[in-house]
């Protein structure tokens, strides 16, 4: 691979075939691609069209811009649902740009509503019920009121109830009793607004994790995130090419500086690194500005002259360091911090695991400093 000062390469081959493989585990449901987050630090242009090469008829946001760059930019043929409004969003543009929302409490559809009114036709809605997870969706006991008071705007003309759903709190545990229980209360909150008159087009409760070990949880459609960017969602079960994935993301640099040093020698700041013997040292042009965490610091794994390397030190703003022993090295050479694996580089759960974190927050917080190089297919 060759490098700019630092890259992150993202294979659209692999988007398409992890969702292609994601659409082969459901026996009748649609995949919602989710693409919030600029789809997960990939880029939220090339993965959607990717996504929807590789079967997925809806894409998934959490933010209603996102939504509309996807409309703005062409793409008309999926459905595309945006989650995450409040009050002060523009819910008229969303309805004009064919855009369907969630509503979780009655200002929200109220909301909705207005912005149908405003764009001269009924908005698309999909009401979610919290289950468990304790973040957006309505509580149980006022699921009624919620779905009566949308039915009362469905015969008004104002909105189309097309969608049921919640999201799962312990999915990456596929038998904690909880995803029962979430279950149960979904099941009850369907079948309540069915009895009530809703006709939903899809309801939907599975994420990625849900996808590939649930299948009890894939209703009308299932709404993959990280497993379209061939990352587990369940790592301690499973690995990807055990789950029939690829990762997407590999993040390369190349060495801004090779130096020999003496034994004793500190590197970087408070000197949590110090070097036990004269060895060499290279420097790594990426830092916490680029989206490396500072808990990468003396702990995170790269692959540099032929080897794996843990970073020496602290992580700094643009920078970090790595102790090369004695093995040859020169300015220019290529560093890779994760990808699939394929010439041994760490993944980007040996990241997260590393810093204590999940392999979602590794990529998704690789910054705009860092440029995406797209490869089509292989």
């Amino acid at each position: 691979m060759s490098v700019l000062r630092a890259q992150a390469v993202i294979d659209l081959a692999a988007v398409r075939a992890n969702v292609t493989h994601l659409r082969s585990l459901t026996a009748t449901a649609q995949v919602m691609a989710v693409v919030k987050a600029d789809a997960y630090g990939h880029g939220l242009l090339p993965v959607a069209r990717a996504a929807v090469d590789g079967g997925a008829t809806w894409l998934g946001t959490a933010l209603l811009s996102e939504g509309l760059e996807l409309r703005a930019s062409g793409l008309t043929g999926p459905r595309v649902l945006s989650w995450l409004l409040d009050p002060g969003d523009d819910w008229a543009g969303a309805v004009r740009a064919d855009i369907d929302v969630s509503v979780s409490a009655r200002w929200a559809l109220d909301a909705a509503v207005a912005g149908a009114r405003a764009a001269g036709r009924a908005a698309r809605v999909h009401l979610k019920v919290d289950s468990g997870l304790g973040r957006a969706g309505a509580m149980p006991g006022c699921w009624g009121d919620l779905v009566a008071a949308a039915l009362a705007a469905e015969a008004a003309g104002d909105v189309q109830v097309v969608g049921l759903w919640s999201h799962l709190a312990y999915a990456d545990a596929p038998h904690h009793p909880t995803t029962d229980a979430q279950l149960a209360v979904f099941r009850a909150a369907v079948d309540q607004a069915q009895a009530a008159g809703v006709r939903p087009q899809v309801r939907h409760l599975a994420n990625s994790a849900a996808t590939l070990t649930r299948p009890d949880t894939h209703f009308d459609l299932v709404r993959p995130g990280l497993a379209v960017y061939g990352l587990s969602p369940v790592p301690d079960l499973a690995t990807p090419a055990e789950l029939g994935l690829r990762p997407v993301m590999t993040l390369g640099a190349r060495l801004a500086l090779v130096k020999r040093v003496p034994a004793g020698h500190g590197v970087s700041y408070f000197h949590r690194y110090t070097t036990a013997r004269e060895t060499t040292l290279a420097l790594v042009p990426l830092g916490y500005a680029d989206g490396i965490p500072r808990h990468a610091s003396n702990a995170a794994p790269v692959l540099a002259a032929g080897s794996r390397r843990t970073i020496a030190g602290a992580v700094c703003m643009d920078q970090f360091v790595l102790d090369l022993g004695d093995d040859p090295a020169c300015e220019g050479d290529e560093v890779l911090l994760f990808g699939p694996g394929d010439r041994g580089e760490p993944g980007a759960q040996d990241w997260a695991q590393a810093c204590g974190t999940v392999s979602y927050e590794i990529v998704s917080r690789i910054g705009p400093r860092v440029a995406r190089v797209t490869q089509v297919g292989r």
